[in-house]
Parts: C-alpha cells; structure tokens; sequence
C-alpha cells in the first residue's frame, strides 16, 4: 500500500471533523475508502480514540521504521562476492557475469559498499581492487620529454575498420616500467577480443621491445593487421616489427590515451598484480603467464561481461565460417 502523505492525513482529519464517510474521504484524498478506514483505524490516538493528522504520520513513520527490511544481500550472495573478490573480479564483473549466468546478486554500488565496510572493520577486500582506492593521476604536457619517431604513421591513417572492431587481428600495444626502471612488461592486446599477451623485457630499448613482439605475436601472424601505439621512444623500431609481422603500425596522437582505451584499461589490471615499485627481476616467466590467463579467463563489461576467451572463440568460429562460406 502506498504511504500517504502528511497533507492526504490533514485532509483526513478535517473530513472526519466535518462527518464525512469513509467513501467521500476516499474520494477526496484520491484512495479507496479501505484505505482511509485502515489509516483511521491504526493511527489514532489509542487513549482517546480521536485521530490526528500529525500524530498518525508519526506513528506510520515509526511503524516504518522498524519494519523488518527484505534482506537482498544474503549470506549466499556475500560468499559468491567474497570468493569471486578473491579472484580479482570487479564489483561490475561480479554483477555483470551473475546476470548473464542468471544468479541471483545485489548491485554492483552495493558490492562496493560492502568492500568499504569490510575495509573500516581491518578487512583486506578492497586489496583486490584494481586500484585499491586510489585514484590516476593525469600527465601533462610540462612532463613529457619524448621526442618524434622516425616514419612515424599517424592513426589518422589507420582504416576505418579498425575502429569497428569487428575482426580479429588488430592489436594495441605499450609498456609497464618496474621499479627503478629496472626491466619492464610489454603488453599488447588484440581489440576486439581483449585478448592480452604479454612478456618481460630486460630493458625498454627499442631493439629489446622489437624482440619481443615479434615473439609475442608469430603464432599470431596469419590473421593479424594492425598495431597502434603511443608515442614512446621504445617504438623506435616499428618499422622492424611491421615488417618482421607483415602488418601495419600506427602511432595514437599524444595526450590521446582513449585512442588506446582498451590498452590502458589492461595495462591497469595487470597492476593489479604487478604494482608500482614491483621489483620487476623477481617476476618469472611462469607469473606471467599465470596472470595473461587469469585476465584473459575475466569476464569484462564492454564485452557483455563474457571472457576475452569465449569472445575469441566465438569470433574465430564465425570468421571461420564466413570464410568456408565465400
């Protein structure tokens, strides 16, 4: 039933003063006369009967308020939070994946909520989080120091196709420096898919970068079209790679990072797990690869909140019979 209004109970109680029936007071306040006669009936003064508009609304926000609440967040669903924060999904994915699976959960708000909470009580949840809490902090042009790169190609003359993101083979491509500089990851990611491949460098030469792209990507040769970076000197060697790869290679234009947005993203959940000032020496080959396949198993939001994987698949599947079609 719907809570009336202080207004709707002074309108009652002047009807009542001026003996009107329960069905001309209905008519006037705009309910059913079941309703005036409930609201008469539980909100009057109990010692002398005679009802008050102030005091019934009182007495109906009381009742409300100690009301036992619907518990939506139940005991089933705090342990399907906690054990899936335990893999690293975001409050999102958590209620992105619980939809499409059809399991019940609350919202993605409230999720955060509890992982507040639970951090005020000395819990350790919120070190899941992609970010911890904290917040990015933007570069500004005073910082940068890069200079140009040699046969730079502007994404302005990447194909249109590329930004449709509707085939496989259109990579992005970037850095992760560890700590003191020392080593780095370099992480590439295919567009459409979210796909992310990765691998440890010694150093963020450009001759050390070429290397291991190349390596990343062989297996990837057949059905791979484009590579599009940001405008660091450890790119120096593009060309080597888009030859060595049969592929174009692209440059986004500085201080445009949503032109790699799905990069940045990735490069953030890989954080996640190698933060800032990680000693990058003591990261084996065997972490790594343990994280691209945690990553890669995550179901995201902009993919419907389905795992880069079973994208991947789907979208061989349906290459693969187009082709056998045509």
């Amino acid at each position: 039933m719907a809570q009336l209004t202080l207004e709707q109970r002074y309108r009652i109680e002047f009807s009542l003063s001026s003996k009107m029936t329960y069905s001309q007071i209905g008519d006037y306040i705009g309910k059913d006369k079941s309703v005036v006669s409930r609201e008469i009936s539980r909100n009057s003064d109990a010692r002398n009967g005679k009802y008050k508009a102030e005091l019934a609304h009182r007495k109906a926000k009381e009742r409300h308020a100690a009301k036992k609440k619907k518990k939506y967040f139940t005991a089933e669903i705090e342990a399907h939070v906690r054990e899936y924060i335990a893999k690293d999904y975001s409050p999102e994915q958590i209620k992105g994946r619980a939809v499409l699976e059809g399991i019940p959960c609350v919202s993605h708000e409230r999720i955060y909520q509890f992982i507040w909470n639970d951090k005020k009580t000395g819990g350790k949840l919120y070190k899941h989080l992609r970010n911890r809490g904290k917040r990015y902090r933007k570069r500004g042009h005073s910082k940068d120091n890069r200079g140009l790169i040699v046969g730079r190609v502007d994404i302005d003359q990447r194909p249109e196709i590329v930004d449709k993101k509707e085939r496989i083979g259109d990579f992005e491509i970037d850095l992760i420096i560890g700590k003191g500089h020392k080593q780095a990851i370099l992480t590439l990611n295919d567009r459409v898919t979210g796909m992310l491949i990765m691998g440890k460098v010694p150093t963020k030469e450009a001759f050390q970068i070429e290397q291991k792209a190349v390596e990343l990507l062989k297996d990837w040769k057949p059905m791979i079209h484009t590579i599009t970076s940001d405008n660091g000197k450890e790119f120096a060697n593009h060309a080597n790679i888009a030859e060595q790869l049969d592929l174009d290679f692209y440059f986004a234009k500085p201080y445009h990072s949503w032109q790699r947005g799905a990069n940045e993203n990735l490069n953030g959940l890989v954080r996640q797990y190698f933060p800032k000032n990680h000693d990058f020496t003591t990261i084996t080959k065997l972490q790594i690869q343990t994280v691209q396949n945690i990553l890669n198993n995550r179901p995201r939001k902009r993919l419907g909140y389905k795992t880069p994987n079973e994208i991947f698949a789907q979208k061989l599947n349906l290459e693969a019979t187009v082709a056998f079609i045509t």
